[in-house]
C-alpha cells in the first residue's frame, strides 16, 4: 500500500487485554471496517506507545500508571490523535459511588417520559453499619475494577445476612427495588445507542421477606429461592422504554461522563401504587461499565462501524 493511500484510510489503534481483544475485535468487524475504509491496528503493549502507529484514534481498556503515562507521553506528541476514552474519565466507573454520581447530577428533561434516579446506597465497612437502608440490600464491592472479586455479590435479608460483610469490606449497600425481573441495558457508542432486555433479579414481596434470613449469593439467586410466584420472566411481555427516552438519557450521560463507549443498566420500578397513581414510569439507573461486551448485541458489527464511521468523517472535517 502506498504512502498516499495509506494517508486515505483512517487507522484505529487498540490497546485491550487477551480476553477483551478477542471479544470485541472479531475477524467480522476488521473485515467490514476495512472495506469501509478503515484499519483496526493493533498495538503492542509491550512495546513503548510512542513507537507504534501512526494512528488518527486510540481505543483503550487498559490500565495502570505506566499505560496512562504512556498515553500522556504519546498525546503529547501526537496532539491530532484522539484518545478513546481519558484515562481519569474512565477511573471515575471504577468506583460504584462515584459512577452513579454522574446520574444524580445530570441536568435532563425527560418530557414526562420517566422519572430517574439512582438507588439509595452507601459505603460500608463492616457488618454493624446499614446507614437507615432498608432491606432487602445488594452488597457489591466498592471497585469495580474487572476482577472477579469485583462481580462478588449479595442479597442481603435482615441484619444477621450483614455478616458477609466482615471479610468484603469496603462494599456498597444498596437498596433492592423491585423491577420485574427484567433490566434494560443501553449500550453507547458515541452517538449510536441500542438498549435491549435480560433477565435480572426475581421481586421480593413483603410477605416472602418475612421468611428470608441471611443472605445468597447472587450465583445462586432464583425465582423459587426469592419469589412467591414461581412463573418464570416472560422478557416479550416487558416494553422497553420508549426510543426518545433512552437516547436522551444516552445522550446526557455521554456528556456528562466525558465517555464515548459505555452501556449502563437500567431498571423500571414494578410498583403497583404508581400504576394506580398514573405518575410517570420511575427509572433507575444501577450500573456503568466501561467498553462493555458489545459483540453480545445483534448487529454489533453495524453498531461499531456506525461509530468508527463518525470517528472518520469528523477527523475529515476538522
Amino acid at each position: 500500500m502506498s504512502n498516499d493511500q495509506r494517508s486515505q484510510r483512517y487507522q484505529i489503534g487498540y490497546a485491550l487485554a487477551p480476553k477483551k481483544e478477542q471479544t470485541f475485535i472479531q475477524p467480522s468487524l476488521v473485515t467490514k471496517a476495512s472495506e469501509r475504509g478503515i484499519d483496526l491496528i493493533r498495538i503492542d503493549p509491550y512495546k513503548p506507545l510512542i513507537e507504534q502507529g501512526p494512528f488518527d484514534c486510540i481505543i483503550h481498556k487498559l490500565y495502570g500508571p505506566d499505560w496512562n503515562q504512556q498515553l500522556l507521553q504519546f498525546s503529547s506528541r501526537n496532539q491530532g490523535v484522539r484518545v478513546i476514552d481519558p484515562p481519569e474519565l474512565i477511573e471515575r466507573l471504577h468506583n460504584r459511588i462515584s459512577m452513579l454520581e454522574v446520574v444524580s447530577d445530570m441536568k435532563i428533561d425527560l418530557n414526562s417520559k420517566g422519572k430517574l434516579s439512582v438507588p439509595k446506597q452507601a459505603v460500608v465497612s463492616g457488618p454493624t453499619e446499614v446507614h437507615e437502608l432498608r432491606f432487602p440490600l445488594i452488597a457489591k464491592p466498592l471497585e469495580a475494577n474487572g476482577t472477579p472479586k469485583s462481580h462478588q455479590m449479595y442479597l442481603i435479608f435482615d441484619t444477621e445476612g450483614l455478616q458477609v460483610l466482615e471479610e468484603a469490606a469496603p462494599m456498597v449497600l444498596q437498596e433492592f427495588v423491585n423491577h420485574g425481573g427484567v433490566v434494560f441495558k443501553v449500550y453507547v457508542a458515541g452517538s449510536s445507542v441500542k438498549c435491549v432486555k435480560r433477565k435480572s433479579l426475581p421481586d421480593i414481596s413483603q410477605e416472602k421477606m418475612k421468611s428470608l434470613k441471611g443472605f445468597l449469593p447472587f450465583s445462586q439467586v432464583s425465582s423459587n429461592a426469592v419469589d412467591d410466584d414461581d412463573r418464570e420472566v416472560d422478557l416479550e411481555k416487558n416494553e422497553v422504554p420508549c426510543e426518545g427516552f433512552v437516547v436522551e438519557l444516552a445522550r446526557a450521560m455521554r456528556e456528562a461522563l466525558g465517555l464515548n463507549l459505555f452501556n449502563f443498566d437500567l431498571i423500571r420500578e414494578n410498583d403497583d401504587n404508581i400504576s394506580a397513581r398514573g405518575d410517570s414510569d420511575r427509572y433507575l439507573v444501577i450500573d456503568i461499565n466501561y467498553l462493555p461486551g458489545y459483540a453480545k448485541l445483534q448487529g454489533y458489527v453495524s453498531f461499531l462501524m456506525d461509530f468508527f464511521l463518525n470517528l472518520a468523517n469528523n477527523c475529515e472535517s476538522s
